[in-house]
């Protein structure tokens, strides 16, 4: 006997359906609107990150930082925080409920910084807000009159802006926010720099030394006159103000203090940057445990290679033979950057190896710049704006060549450049099923983890057949693992400035200026240096599995493909990725 059903019963049903699916449009539509309203909005606000961004329509003002502009932005983000949780996650797909996650703890994030004050500490121990200004102009173009009267406008907003960061400095002085006095010795540098006696001097003026051909004798003398003005009443007079603020006001004041926990914030503080830089609920404790487990992993195949030497000492007396041995310097600094990029070329050679996808843009070497150096880590990444001529660099510190051992070059380039940051990032930039906000994302936990993951890769490319290379990577790797150690050690246990540089420099064959730069580092910016390790021991815990549960049917370059190829996500959302991965190639 057969059955029917209802007409009723069809059009309930059908109903259903189309309301479901007007949801499920609507709730996307809804989120997508809200990834744009977060956009524009940080375009309007942040002219800097428009430049950056290839959005040239205000190039002629820099962002402000007063009370007024962070009261509405705490304001913005907490609405958009709310639109966000209106939404009703099972109505979205799979791929926007990530993007919904990755993009709400964003928001959490930017709203914690703001409500922890975070702007009143506008700089750390080797960077800050004024540091990256004179390379700014190398994400604008230079082409029209327009284009120079945009870059005149913006370098006579200097002064506001850096007023409105001095006024913020200010109240941090009165509230106990600001980067411990012992880390500062020397910071001045950075601002002195820039306070030149001519404007041919400085480096803001390089877009002034060859204009257009196109331009006539009279605009080019006017663009001419007009920059000297702007580069002497902006920019030059903005540095000369910060640098005699710092000197006399703030360097005076800093706190003497040096752990996050002890800003007002307290402990919930420190915990708000574990969680923000390692993108997992970890306890300063936990951390610190798995750091020394590290350590003592490390060392021991550190042992195995002073044996291998045949080396006759403790194992303080090798590392102060890796320290003072003129063997393991460079003699000049175009010898260390020829050497950077000899490693760099034949990584290069490599990649096909270990990834089916690579970028289209190429990178340089070149040394980090004379008025970041004396204070600057070792080497850093740096990548071009949107939009812009420029390649990636990989920056290499030549300042004090008797601090920067040949040893640790191979790992350091690795991280630094290929198949370290400049591969992630470049890789990144090119992808496009990914909204906007996640195309220029950077999470540290998985950046630096990759980071420090791709100095072990170099073992499979056939790098570190030196053992003191290989104990350079070594040092690197333990590095990370101190790191665990001290941040945590600093900033919720109460150790000093003297106990982590003695714990760097007797785990580590860094030399004292790194250790003593490294350590100023963690004191001002804490959080950050617990991401390294962090995301690296999550990154190979998840090539172990893939590579178990694949058997003979895993392929590195898959793996890898797989890891880079969302972009920077949180280390939970990278293990559903590689897990769902591993799934769908088994079945």
């Amino acid at each position: 006997m057969k059955h029917s059903i209802p007409i009723k019963g069809y059009i309930h049903f059908w109903l259903m359906v189309l309301f479901l699916s007007c949801v499920k449009q609507d709730s996307t539509a809804e989120l997508y609107q809200i990834f744009s309203d977060a956009r524009q909005y940080q375009l309007d606000s942040n002219p800097i990150s428009a430049t950056y961004a290839g959005i040239h329509t205000s190039n002629d003002r820099m962002p402000s930082v007063s009370e007024n502009q962070m009261e509405n932005n705490l304001n913005f983000w907490r609405s958009i925080l709310d639109r966000l949780d209106i939404i009703k996650l099972k109505t979205l797909s799979k791929k926007d409920r990530v993007n919904h996650k990755i993009f709400r703890r964003i928001v959490n994030s930017r709203i914690k910084g703001i409500e922890y004050k975070d702007h009143l500490m506008p700089f750390n121990a080797d960077s800050g807000f004024h540091t990256g200004l004179a390379r700014l102009h190398k994400a604008m173009s230079f082409n029209t009159i327009e284009d120079y009267e945009n870059y005149i406008g913006r370098l006579l907003d200097f002064p506001r802006y850096f007023n409105e960061q001095i006024a913020n400095m200010r109240i941090g002085i009165k509230l106990g926010i600001t980067i411990p006095q012992v880390v500062l010795n020397g910071y001045e540098v950075t601002m002195k720099t820039h306070v030149v006696d001519s404007p041919e001097q400085s480096a803001f003026y390089e877009p002034f030394h060859s204009l257009p051909n196109s331009f006539t004798g009279a605009q080019q003398s006017e663009i001419k006159e007009r920059g000297k003005h702007a580069v002497m009443n902006g920019a030059v007079t903005a540095y000369a103000a910060f640098l005699e603020f710092f000197l006399n006001e703030y360097y005076p004041n800093a706190r003497k203090t040096l752990g996050a926990s002890e800003l007002p914030g307290g402990i919930d503080y420190y915990n708000f940057k574990i969680n923000h830089f390692t993108t997992l609920d970890l306890s300063a404790q936990e951390i610190h445990e798995i750091g020394l487990k590290e350590v003592a992993r490390i060392r021991s195949e550190m042992d195995d290679i002073i044996a291998s030497v045949d080396f006759e000492g403790s194992f303080s007396d090798f590392l102060n033979f890796l320290r003072t041995d003129s063997q393991f310097y460079a003699k000049t600094p175009q010898a260390l950057l020829k050497e950077a990029s000899f490693i760099a070329k034949r990584m290069d050679a490599k990649l096909p190896s270990l990834f089916n996808k690579l970028p289209r843009l190429p990178y340089g070497v070149a040394p980090v710049p004379d008025d970041l150096a004396p204070k600057y880590t070792g080497g850093r990444y740096v990548g071009p704006a949107e939009g812009s001529k420029e390649p990636g660099y990989y920056w290499v510190n030549t300042y004090k060549l008797d601090v920067r051992p040949l040893y640790n070059l191979e790992a350091l380039t690795l991280h630094e450049g290929v198949p370290g940051h400049h591969l992630q990032n470049s890789i990144a930039s090119e992808l496009t099923d990914l909204p906007e906000f996640r195309k220029d994302l950077y999470l540290s936990a998985f950046g630096e983890g990759w980071g420090l993951y791709s100095e072990y890769l170099g073992i499979e490319a056939g790098f570190y057949t030196d053992p003191y290379s290989n104990f350079g990577r070594l040092t690197y790797e333990m590095w990370r693992a101190c790191r665990l150690v001290v941040d945590t050690g600093l900033h919720a246990m109460g150790w000093s400035r003297q106990q982590v540089i003695d714990y760097l420099s007797s785990n580590t064959a860094l030399p004292i200026h790194e250790c003593t730069t490294e350590t100023d580092r963690y004191i001002a910016w804490p959080g950050q240096a617990l991401s390294y390790k962090i995301g690296e021991l999550k990154i190979k815990e998840l090539r172990q599995y893939a590579e178990i549960e694949l058997g003979k049917q895993f392929d590195v370059r898959d793996f890898h493909d797989t890891v880079l190829g969302s972009g920077s996500v949180p280390l939970g959302v990278l293990e559903d990725q590689v897990k769902d991965w591993v799934a769908t190639h088994k079945n």
